[in-house]
């Protein structure tokens, strides 16, 4: 079973109910959705190998570490993944990026993709795959396999909210990808929304309807 890990800081949890608020105009969401991406990001990272390496100082030689192998590739699930990836890469902008497009069938809640440009190098890299919202699962799942089919084998997917349904379904065809989250929410509706939520993520970036 996929490990799921919810991210509980004081910060992030108090910067997810702006996020929440239906006042919260959007300048100022996506502004805090930044600031959320980049302390999840912090979180998520906090495995990465380092390497020893000896560097001079403007006082002396000194032996330190700095991150092993290459770098991280960042891939967003168009287009709302893209509010995540920016806050991301504040933190690690040597990272590579990719981009996965999905849409949604508004009558079968299924994924259509309709784009995606990765690194050529993506397999040799620990993948972070990020959209805000892990709703019924199918888009991230899909967006999963398709990296996988590229040859990732590290993986790790992170969103703003997630529901026990979505959770079900991708941990169930992706056992071996953690999923980091910064709550886990009721339920979806028959619209496939997440209840209590924060609302359509891509419509709250955008200012879009």
């Amino acid at each position: 079973m996929a490990t799921i890990t919810v991210l509980d800081h004081p910060l992030l949890r108090h910067k997810l109910t702006l996020l929440r608020d239906k006042t919260t105009s959007t300048a100022q969401f996506r502004q805090v959705a930044r600031e959320v991406s980049l302390l999840m990001a912090y979180e998520v990272t906090r495995d990465l190998k380092l390497e020893p390496i000896e560097i001079e100082t403007p006082l002396e030689a000194m032996h330190t570490e700095h991150l092993a192998g290459k770098k991280l590739c960042i891939v967003s699930i168009l287009r709302a993944g893209n509010g995540i990836l920016e806050g991301m890469l504040d933190l690690v902008p040597s990272a590579r990026v990719g981009h996965i497009g999905l849409y949604r069938d508004p009558a079968t809640l299924l994924p259509v993709e309709y784009y995606l440009k990765l690194p050529t190098d993506i397999a040799d890299r620990l993948v972070i795959l990020v959209d805000p919202m892990l709703a019924t699962g199918h888009s991230a799942s899909a967006a999963a396999a398709r990296l996988k089919q590229a040859g990732v084998t590290l993986m790790k997917f992170v969103c703003l909210l997630a529901a026990p349904e979505g959770i079900a379904t991708f941990t169930s065809e992706h056992p071996d990808v953690p999923v980091f989250t910064g709550a886990v929410d009721r339920e979806l509706d028959s619209h496939g929304y997440i209840r209590p939520g924060l609302g359509d993520a891509g419509d709250r970036f955008y200012g879009t309807r």
